[in-house]
């Protein structure tokens, strides 16, 4: 592999003015790129040969082609972080599909960051195909959500999808959907387990549309003592660790 190494010095770069813009929802949604801070996650981005270009102000224990060497300054700028980071990569959204759908997630207008990341990375480690997103469900490049995947996000695919017409779309390919409802829903031991199931997790405030739940095959509730409702992400584990691939 051939190194190539850039300095960059001054705030005013045009790339440094990019790579700052890349803070906005709009401009990565424009140019396809994100930001991913610290060793850990840029070693996932890696593995998924996601990463564009590496940005640091210190010696690179990184094997890339392209790696451009700022100023503690520059750092700061590009970086989201209060702490301080001493590697960032500049990556590019990748545009999976997901082709297996034997355990699928779908949030329905998840706000959080945290939750949306967390939710991810559950999925992922319960063995689940695929995850899709609400258009009303927030950015999956979102800083906070990137750091809450800790990598989860190169290795299973998220797509964000319009849910009216999803649901019927996987209902006609034998999915069964099951949405989250606290009314006129059974537990989870009284949904029968089948091949391909997909499950519904809702707003933080609302939890999932009307719409939506009316389109379910089945509608399923977690049975606790003491609090109607958890956290998103807590909920969403157990339902998931419950219906998990290959249990």
């Amino acid at each position: 592999m051939i190194m190539t190494m850039e300095k960059i010095s001054s705030l005013q770069n045009a790339k440094i003015k990019n790579w700052t813009l890349l803070h906005k929802k709009k401009y990565r949604d424009e140019t396809g790129l994100f930001l991913v801070e610290g060793e850990h996650l840029i070693g996932e981005a890696l593995a998924a040969n996601a990463v564009e270009t590496i940005v640091t102000d210190t010696t690179s224990p990184f094997d890339f082609e392209h790696i451009v060497e700022v100023t503690p300054a520059i750092m700061a700028k590009l970086s989201e972080n209060v702490s301080n980071v001493h590697y960032i990569a500049v990556c590019r959204q990748r545009k999976l599909d997901i082709t297996k759908q034997n355990r699928l997630l779908l949030l329905d207008g998840i706000q959080d960051p945290g939750n949306l990341g967390t939710l991810i990375r559950t999925a992922i480690s319960f063995g689940f195909d695929g995850v899709y997103c609400s258009t009303e469900t927030c950015d999956l490049y979102n800083d906070k959500a990137i750091r809450s995947t800790q990598g989860a996000l190169f290795h299973i695919p998220v797509v964000r999808k319009d849910f009216s017409t999803l649901i019927p779309a996987l209902q006609s390919q034998g999915v069964k959907v099951i949405a989250t409802s606290l009314q006129e829903s059974t537990t989870m031991g009284e949904i029968p387990v089948t091949e391909c199931m997909a499950f519904v997790m809702g707003n933080e405030g609302q939890g999932v549309h009307q719409d939506i739940i009316a389109q379910a095959d089945f509608r399923v509730r977690i049975e606790m003592e003491g609090f109607e409702s958890l956290n998103v992400a807590v909920a969403g584990g157990i339902i998931m660790y419950h219906y998990r691939s290959g249990k």
